[in-house]
């Protein structure tokens, strides 16, 4: 069986089983069932996931409005993992193996914030208007 990738390097069922767990886990968090005290009133978002090849490991990739500090809420998510990983359990139910969740910080804001900042720097905003002008 041909192998069918997208320019990260997973296949279409990492990218599709990703998605799957990315929107059961959407569900947990928004139905408020974390009882954790430093998920309580936080905003999350599960921004991406990604599986493994063997689909038994899901990097999760969670942002929370409002805060800077995204260590405590990664490390609250931790502790709840086994929690979560039960509720989302029916919603994966045609999965062969649950798969560990591993949270980390989504810092893909913070690096469009910074190429934003370098596009409007004075430096390249005058390398991009000798451009408009027909130069080389």
């Amino acid at each position: 069986m041909a192998k069918t990738s997208a320019s990260s390097g997973l296949s279409q069922r990492q990218l599709r089983v990703g998605e799957q767990v990315r929107h059961a886990l959407t569900e947990v968090i928004q139905r408020g069932e974390l009882r954790d005290p430093v998920l309580e009133g936080a905003v999350l978002s599960v921004n991406e996931v990604r599986m493994s090849p063997d689909l038994k490991i899901a990097t999760v990739y969670v942002g929370a409005l409002g805060r800077t500090d995204m260590e405590p809420v990664i490390k609250a998510l931790a502790r709840e993992a086994k929690f979560i990983r039960g509720r989302v359990g029916p919603a994966l139910r045609q999965m062969k193996f649950m798969p560990q969740f591993r949270f980390r910080a989504d810092t893909s804001f913070d690096n469009f914030s910074k190429i934003d900042e370098l596009l409007r720097s004075p430096e390249v905003a005058r390398d991009l208007d000798h451009d408009d002008d027909g130069e080389n």
